[in-house]
């Protein structure tokens, strides 16, 4: 006779188990905040108890802090294959932005997850360091060097990639961030996928005129 297979929600699932917890967090932390969010939601919406729940997180600080590693990781794994790509500096940037930008449309929650993040760091927070140090410097670091790589060839403006880049990813975010109100004022739904392709082509367009350089017109002629 066949042994019954391990079903989700019970330890013999460990990485399916897991993962349907995470899936489960990041809607509930990025809808409710840390403060908000219920562990016994969590685990009823990932189909588990809450014991078990707490045997694969020790307890709601721990889970919130996978749950930012797991959407964090999965951005910084899609923009780190662009700035690994063959491609030259213009190409890239545009290449990168693009992918933030889609990124970002493609994941709702990743929205409230960071905002309530960076919204709660202002009074210690006990996973920002980690996460800079694991995505946002990486990210960073191979950045600068695309935009260094640029200003040598003469395609960029000579930009700091200290300034530049906190302003290029803030032209994406914000976007997302300041779409409720826009919709408030304007009436209409920002997120839509007519308005998101439009801006994508406005961020890349603004990322453009900023940083790279245009080709010199002619003189008039005599």
């Amino acid at each position: 006779m066949l042994a019954a297979k391990p079903r989700l929600g019970t330890r013999g699932k460990p990485l399916e188990t897991r993962a349907a917890i995470l899936r489960a967090a990041v809607r509930e932390f990025a809808d409710q905040g840390m403060a908000g969010a219920r562990t016994d939601a969590i685990a009823r919406a990932a189909g588990v108890n809450k014991a078990l729940l707490y045997y694969y997180f020790k307890d709601k600080e721990k889970l919130f802090g996978a749950a930012l590693d797991h959407v964090f990781s999965q951005l910084s794994e899609r923009l780190a294959k662009v700035l690994a790509s063959d491609l030259g500096p213009r190409e890239k940037i545009r290449a990168y932005v693009g992918a933030h930008f889609d990124f970002i449309a493609s994941h709702l929650h990743y929205r409230g997850l960071v905002q309530g993040e960076i919204a709660r760091s202002g009074h210690g927070s006990p996973h920002l360091q980690r996460i800079a140090k694991r995505c946002f410097y990486p990210l960073f670091s191979g950045l600068a060097e695309v935009i260094r790589e640029g200003i040598a060839a003469g395609e960029f403006r000579a930009v700091d990639p200290l300034h530049f880049i906190p302003s290029m990813v803030a032209v994406v975010v914000f976007y997302f961030t300041n779409a409720p109100v826009m919709q408030a004022v304007m009436g209409q739904d920002f997120l839509s996928p007519e308005h998101l392709a439009a801006h994508r082509d406005a961020v890349l367009d603004f990322v453009s005129a900023a940083l790279f350089r245009q080709p010199q017109s002619e003189g008039p002629r005599a």
